[in-house]
């Protein structure tokens, strides 16, 4: 069952900037330009400007930020400072019942897969694994990552749009077929590592997406591994495997055949989202359909609606 759409970003809409994961120190000026260049403004909630070790701000100053960013009427969407680790501390405090009364874009990957896997299960709205600020937006990546996030935020791409893919990066059809479901997912570790609890995926008739970064090819075969005899693997109807930074394709490919074909599932390999540049955005929750020897993803569904 797709989930639910969520309202546009409006032209001129306020984007709220929070801080669920790990500390990074903001150029506020330098934001600020970047999105009034892009025809919004920001609203920069506390949390982004403190540092508690590896975290952003204690727990509660940034769960405190998340659903103040949500219950705040004049915010149209939210994006996260970075990633890092952090979110899944905040899991089990969220109050699923505000962010289900208040949808609206919510954007960011790596660590924030856990926000994302949590808003399907309990939210139930449509998320969007797409840039953080801070490496994506502006970090100077390439243009279509603004162009994806932007297209995707403003509803320029409705149901039936095909997900345009950038041709300098070919893609690999590792397992040929078409599917049709909800696309959810993002980073594998966290994937993996939510499984077993009350916010693991719920991998029922799923396109599932997977990226990674900073894990050696065991480690990834050991991942997939694990959501093989969890049980996951098997309920799914496709896969998108997107940026892998690290790992030689060639070897990933081989690793993803050994590990699907059994399966027989369509697999697509090298969407460029995730840890990687351009980074593309992707609706978590939306359904599509996934074509692997066409090398195509297409909507299924309008991700957001209109005011």
């Amino acid at each position: 069952m797709a989930l639910h759409p969520v309202p546009a970003l409006p032209s001129q809409g306020l984007i709220g900037v929070i801080a669920p994961a790990g500390p990074a120190p903001l150029d506020t000026d330098k934001a600020v330009q970047w999105m009034r260049a892009h025809g919004h403004e920001l609203r920069i909630f506390p949390g982004v400007y403190e540092k508690d070790g590896y975290l952003a701000g204690s727990d509660d100053i940034r769960l405190n930020d998340l659903h103040s960013a949500f219950a705040d009427p004049e915010v149209n969407a939210i994006i996260c400072l970075r990633g890092g680790y952090g979110t899944p501390r905040l899991l089990d405090r969220i109050d699923f019942e505000l962010l289900r009364n208040n949808p609206k874009p919510f954007i960011g990957y790596s660590d924030i897969t856990a926000l994302h896997l949590a808003i399907s299960r309990y939210a139930g709205f449509v998320t969007f694994h797409g840039p953080l600020l801070n490496a994506d937006l502006l970090g100077d990546k390439q243009p279509p990552t603004v162009t994806s996030f932007f297209n995707l935020l403003r509803g320029q791409l409705k149901a039936g749009s095909v997900l345009s893919h950038p041709a300098a990066y070919p893609l690999t059809t590792v397992e040929p077929g078409i599917a049709q479901g909800r696309l959810l997912g993002g980073n594998l570790s966290i994937i993996a590592a939510t499984l077993g609890t009350p916010y693991q995926i719920d991998a029922d008739g799923l396109i599932l997406f997977i990226e990674d970064i900073n894990e050696p090819l065991y480690r990834i075969d050991r991942l997939l591994t694990q959501l093989r005899l969890a049980g996951t693997l098997q309920k799914l109807r496709g896969v998108l495997v997107g940026d892998v930074a690290g790992v030689d394709v060639a070897a990933l490919n081989r690793l993803l055949k050994q590990t699907f074909e059994p399966l027989r599932i369509p697999v697509l390999s090298g969407w460029r989202s995730g840890h990687c540049d351009p980074n593309l955005t992707l609706p978590m929750g939306a359904l599509v359909r996934l074509d692997a020897g066409e090398k195509r993803l297409v909507l299924e569904q309008d991700v957001v609606i209109s005011r």
